[in-house]
């Protein structure tokens, strides 16, 4: 009799929870299954490092069922960011994704603001370049071999101190970015110099990169503050070489001399 009731009892116990699973876990499920959310997918391709731009990118309805934790939501949220991996159309925009700056790599081609300019310069060989030693930051004087075809070897003034932006390899991977290598980090040499220059440099450093004949000489490496001093009198230097032209506006109108007006009557009326 016992062993008859313990088995009752067991019967309505089973029969209780299947009928909670089927008319309270399994509804609950299911909804939650068919819940929609709205997803921030890539709509166009973008490449690492590039900003994320309103075309590039779409909010997408989908099942919220099992997403991950990572997903972007708002589209607001990632426009103006830059994107840490390549990404292709179709696929989510998640937070490990994207970045509020660019990488530590190319990172100083975003700070131009249009008053100056970045070049490149080809190292030569293994010593013109610091042995392979400069980095971002570095103020370096440009030494320029028969400058000019003029037998002599000067440092141009327009040269003497000039600001590093990069150090770049023959692969197009900076090469010295002033970050400690990884253990298993196998660094190239230096096959180009990035410098930030104006206007008049870049003339000077682009005759110098066609002539072949350029060496670089460390001037400083430090802090921010004292490299500002060198490139202040660098500033002052390229304004005592190339001070502005000013062209005065002319107040009076220059006017042609008309020829003699012939006289179609004569005076008085004779």
């Amino acid at each position: 009799m016992r062993i008859m009731r313990n088995r009752t009892v067991m019967g309505i116990i089973c029969i209780l929870l299947s009928l909670i699973i089927c008319f309270a876990v399994t509804p609950l499920f299911n909804k939650s299954v068919s819940q929609k959310v709205e997803i921030v997918r890539v709509a166009k391709e973008i490449n690492k490092e590039d900003e994320i731009t309103k075309d590039m990118i779409k909010s997408v309805e989908v099942g919220g069922y099992n997403l991950p934790e990572e997903v972007v939501r708002d589209t607001e949220s990632v426009i103006g960011k830059y994107a840490s991996f390549d990404m292709v159309p179709g696929d989510y925009i998640l937070t490990s994704k994207i970045a509020d700056k660019p990488a530590a790599e190319n990172a100083y081609l975003y700070n131009l603001d249009g008053t100056r300019q970045a070049i490149s310069v080809t190292i030569k060989n293994f010593a013109s370049g610091l042995s392979g030693k400069l980095q971002s930051g570095d103020i370096v004087s440009v030494i320029a071999a028969d400058y000019r075809k003029q037998g002599a070897t000067v440092i141009p003034p327009e040269l003497k101190y000039v600001e590093v932006i990069g150090v770049t390899a023959s692969s197009g991977y900076d090469a010295n970015t002033g970050e400690a290598p990884a253990e298993d980090d196998d660094r190239e040499l230096p096959s180009t110099v990035t410098l930030l220059v104006n206007p008049e440099q870049s003339k000077v450093l682009a005759e110098l990169e066609a002539d072949g004949k350029l060496h670089l000489s460390l001037v400083y490496r430090g802090t921010s503050a004292n490299s500002v001093k060198f490139l202040e009198a660098q500033d002052k230097m390229i304004a005592a070489l190339y001070p502005p032209v000013y062209q005065e506006e002319e107040t009076n109108e220059q006017t042609t001399p008309l020829p003699d007006a012939e006289q179609s009557v004569e005076d008085g009326g004779q």
